[in-house]
């Protein structure tokens, strides 16, 4: 048997899966996709609704992921720049808060905003400072602590933790107690002062669709649910059964692959609400933060503040809520709609959809920037992928994903050698 007839298939279409199917076929394999879905994409899908289109779950793409620079194409996904900086909403009014040395607009309501002490703002960019310095792999190798643990030894005030570190991390952790690991922190916290946030002008589905649009040999069942993944087979839940010589694993394993030890992966979910309104409340695009600890926003964005491929005529509201409320939908759209006039004095706001994501990102310990081939095999014949191995990032799982199909790559070598 030579390389080419080794038979792969690929449980989930997401990206990690994608970016394993492409690394496949530049070493010669036509893999197959499974996906339970009736289109690729994973956690990365944007929807057609009423003239506008509506990410689920707001997402960004940060120009510096190194892994996404290797494998997507920034030019032809047209993207959109977001402010280096956010609009705070903290007493009843809104503050501008940045990074002035991308944006010097920035550095006058930065340097005199009420948000944290003069002290606090010479620690931003002295951190900012140090982790441009700091590798990647030095970020990873750090003892953990949490996030909050982190800013309180820096000596940041309870002030600006409470302003802004904590809505804008809540929004990239979903989870509003900064318990997430101090490597996250500053993997962020560097990716963020290195690079810029980004957004596709069709939206954020449109990078999976272009890993899709570059397979070549790779095949795609769509609307097929795996029940089990054995060595050397794929049960589906119709009980038909798939013969392979692989199969990499790009979702959750612990439903699929039996007999694994510590591999139940528990998730952070999140729920996304639009609205329309008449007029932005401030023009340019910022994402907008909420610092009363007793709102269930958690961040804002108007995605009419960029150039986008659909556009209602009416602007657009993004509206993040992460914390457990226990709401039924009606009165949890009522609330909202109330917080955005109190903190955000946003007037006559329209719902228009919800978006409840149960398995937004993964809750993980021991977070790592990269794996090794090898440590991606569950067991014989079977691979994970997915960035349920390393933290929870499009550049982990874009990185899982190459990593996963190099250990299948790796294996199916060694056993054409000894065959």
């Amino acid at each position: 048997m030579n390389i080419n007839s080794i038979k792969v298939h690929i449980i989930g279409g997401g990206v990690s899966g994608l970016v394993a199917a492409q690394v496949l076929e530049n070493h010669g394999l036509s893999p197959v996709i499974i996906d339970a879905n009736d289109r690729v994409g994973g956690r990365l899908k944007t929807d057609a609704f009423r003239g506008f289109q509506l990410d689920r779950g707001f997402q960004v793409l940060l120009s510096s992921y190194s892994a996404a620079k290797k494998y997507l194409d920034y030019k032809s996904l047209n993207l959109q720049k977001l402010k280096a900086g956010s609009c705070v909403f903290a007493g009843g009014k809104q503050y501008f808060f940045g990074d002035p040395l991308r944006d010097v607009s920035l550095f006058i309501p930065t340097l005199f905003s009420p948000l944290g002490t003069l002290s606090d703002k010479l620690k931003i960019a002295k951190l900012n400072f140090h982790l441009q310095k700091k590798t990647i792999d030095k970020i990873f190798k750090d003892r953990e602590i949490t996030t909050k643990e982190y800013l309180t030894s820096i000596g940041f005030s309870k002030n600006i933790i409470k302003n802004f570190f904590t809505p804008f991390f809540s929004g990239i952790y979903l989870e509003s107690e900064l318990n997430t690991s101090s490597r996250m922190f500053e993997f962020v916290f560097k990716m963020f002062g290195e690079g810029l946030a980004l957004l596709p002008k069709g939206g954020i589905e449109e990078i999976s669709k272009q890993l899709k649009n570059k397979l070549k040999k790779t095949k795609i069942l769509f609307n097929t649910v795996v029940s089990e993944v054995k060595d050397k087979e794929i049960i589906l839940s119709d009980g038909k059964k798939i013969k392979t010589h692989y199969a990499i694993v790009a979702a959750e394993p612990s439903n699929l692959v039996r007999g694994l030890k510590n591999q139940k992966v528990e998730w952070k979910s999140c729920q996304n609400l639009y609205f329309t309104c008449s007029k932005r409340v401030y023009e340019k695009a910022f994402i907008g933060l909420v610092s009363n600890q007793e709102c269930l926003i958690n961040n804002i964005f108007y995605p009419t503040s960029i150039p986008a491929s659909k556009k209602g005529k009416d602007e657009l509201i993004s509206v993040t809520v992460v914390k457990d409320h226990g709401l039924p939908e009606e009165e949890l759209i009522e609330r909202i709609q109330n917080e955005l006039r109190e903190e955000c004095k946003i007037e006559d706001v329209t719902f228009l959809k919800l978006y409840n994501i149960p398995r937004a990102l993964p809750k993980l310990n021991n977070l790592k920037y990269d794996i090794s081939p090898t440590e991606t095999k569950l067991k014989d014949g079977v691979f994970l992928a997915g960035d349920v191995l390393l933290n929870g990032s499009l550049n982990a799982a874009i990185l899982a994903g190459e990593k996963a199909a190099m250990g299948v790559l790796e294996a199916a070598k060694k056993n054409i050698v000894k065959g």
